[in-house]
């Protein structure tokens, strides 16, 4: 028996193993606005149609694989500290990479920072949470410092002397990220420098103290003593600080230089090592007689910086709202082209229900972010006013909160691939626990809805007065609001109870909106998964009879040739 084998020609190991089929590929060169009907109707109905073109150049720019590339880069090289230079001079400066300066730069120029400022009108803070929603998909890092100095105005106002050096440069749409003095530059950027390592979010046991050059009081030059062990973006030319006086807790404004162009006492220690937001420094400083001036009422820096802590909390409704749909687009294009079992995923039932349930818990987030908007543009109505004071922190502690498991959910549904650190899905299942923390845990949010009912009742009535607009429109709706309603009437053990009722709050107003705006596909979904089923669930136990086809339609994203 002849065994010979004969061998293959050598051309074949050449060649290709097989041919590569039923692979997903990245969501890129797609309009990210035009193909959000949620964003779409949300700009619209809550006062900023205006703006719909402006939106539509910038989603084009957001959704371009350039762009997007900007955000994994400034993420992969991350911000490098130099406390000296190399003669051992004492320089502080952090380094980062230039897709970082691009997104700060485009920030900037589109307003991000400034716009509902400069340019008030109806709907400018819509328009503005719409811009920033976008932007935050690409990249959120970059979003602390657009943030704070955005958030810094409300508070410079209460010192016009210090606003009439700082606030036209705060708010020019000039990006100059440069260490020179301010009487340099064109622009310039405002950060925070609040938490002291034995407090945390109890601000009031700050021991930074404050001394007076000369006079004291609202506007008058300090040098500040003491360490603070969580300073978000601190190539800042500013931060606003909070420091003990002889009369108590007082907010500052602390720049980088001096008047006579020499460094201020700032001192950067380290930068921190996060487990996300890596495009961002964050860092740990001490104050050596650091020049600052008063802002506001001496001893009353809590209060004094309340409108700027209302405002990043905003902030961070509209960040996390932005890493929900980004992690919903990924999973919804993936399992649109994917197939597994003979089927494409996104026609499989199962998987219809997780994805479903995904959409909705995004669509929720961004029009309750969104109502907020238009309700922060209408602070002059009573009404407004006070579901921004109770309503900022049941958003910012439920949507936030909603998030990690969120982006896990959608990184599953992309499987193996998903978790590749070449993926988008890694940096935002990082990304999402960073703003359930910053600005307040979530236990700070809920004690302080209980300190906002207490000190102004007229919250819950107001807040009950919102979610009533949808009364009769859904029995589940309002079976669920009448159990909530008995529940504040009783102030047993309410502090415990917390957490149980911003929940509900939280679920109630979702649910309302979706209600009187979503289409019945949506809010009948939301309110049977929400409000009807007892018990904690995970994603994709949606109850029988939900139109998962119709849910899925209106979020997935479609590139142009799709």
């Amino acid at each position: 028996m002849n065994t010979r084998i004969e061998a293959a020609p050598s051309s074949i190991y050449l060649a290709e193993t097989h041919q590569a089929e039923n692979l997903s590929n990245d969501l890129v060169d797609y309009n990210m606005y035009d193909q959000d009907r949620a964003l779409n109707e949300a700009v619209q109905r809550e006062g900023a149609a205006w703006a719909q073109a402006e939106l539509g150049t910038f989603g084009q720019l957001t959704g371009s694989a350039d762009y997007l590339e900007q955000g994994r880069l400034a993420n992969k090289f991350i911000p490098e500290l130099d406390s000296h230079d190399r003669f051992g001079n004492r320089i502080d400066l952090v380094s980062f990479h230039p897709a970082y300066h691009r997104l700060m730069q485009t920030a900037i120029e589109h307003g991000l920072h400034c716009s509902p400022w400069t340019e008030p009108r109806a709907g400018a803070h819509v328009a503005r949470a719409a811009r920033t929603y976008l932007h935050n998909q690409v990249e959120a890092g970059h979003g602390c410092p657009i943030t704070m100095a955005f958030a810094s105005v409300p508070t410079l106002r209460l010192q016009p002397d210090l606003l009439e050096v700082w606030g036209s440069k705060v708010m020019a749409r000039v990006y100059d990220p440069r260490n020179v003095p301010i009487e340099q530059k064109q622009g310039v950027t405002i950060g925070m420098a609040m938490t002291e390592k034995q407090g945390g979010s109890d601000v009031r046991t700050n021991s930074t103290r404050a001394y007076p050059i000369g006079a004291s009081g609202p506007g008058q030059a300090y040098e500040l003593v003491g360490h603070k062990y969580f300073v978000s973006a601190p190539m800042c030319d500013a931060f606003l600080v909070l420091a003990q006086t002889s009369v108590g807790l007082s907010c500052f404004l602390l720049p980088r230089w001096r008047s006579d162009g020499s460094k201020n006492a700032m001192q950067v220690l380290r930068l921190k090592k996060k487990m996300g937001n890596a495009s961002n420094a964050s860092s740990e400083t001490e104050l050596r007689g650091a020049l600052a001036w008063m802002v506001g009422e001496e001893g009353r820096g809590v209060r004094n910086i309340i409108e700027m802590v209302s405002m990043t909390r905003f902030d961070c409704m509209i960040g996390s709202s932005a890493g929900m749909r980004m992690a919903t687009s990924q999973a919804l294009h993936h399992c649109s082209v994917r197939s597994a079992f003979g089927k494409v995923l996104n026609q499989q039932p199962l998987m219809q229900n997780v994805l479903a349930d995904l959409a909705l818990e995004s669509e929720a987030a961004l029009t309750l972010t969104m109502r907020m908007a238009r309700a922060m543009d209408h602070r002059h109505v009573e009404q407004e006013d006070l579901l921004v004071r109770l309503v900022t922190a049941v958003g910012k502690y439920w949507i936030c909160k909603r998030t990690p498991n969120h982006a896990y959910e959608a990184m599953e549904c992309i499987g193996g691939s998903g978790v590749m650190e070449d993926s988008m899905m890694p940096r935002l299942y990082r990304e999402a626990p960073v703003n359930t923390i910053w600005e307040g845990s979530g236990n700070v949010q809920c004690l302080d809805v209980l300190r906002a009912i207490s000190k102004t009742p007229a919250v819950l009535e107001a807040f009950f007065a919102e979610v009533g607009e949808a009364r009769g429109a859904n029995a589940a709706l309002d079976h669920y609001v009448a159990g909530l309603a008995k529940e504040m009437g009783d102030l047993r053990d309410v502090e415990y109870r917390a957490r149980d009722l911003v929940d509900r709050m939280a679920l109630s107003l979702q649910a309302s909106l979706l209600v009187r705006h979503a289409p019945s596909f949506v809010s009948d979904a939301f309110c049977q998964s929400r409000l009807q089923q007892t018990g904690h669930h995970n994603y994709g136990t949606l109850p029988r009879g939900v139109d998962c086809t119709a849910i899925l339609a209106r979020a997935t994203p479609k590139k142009p040739h799709a």
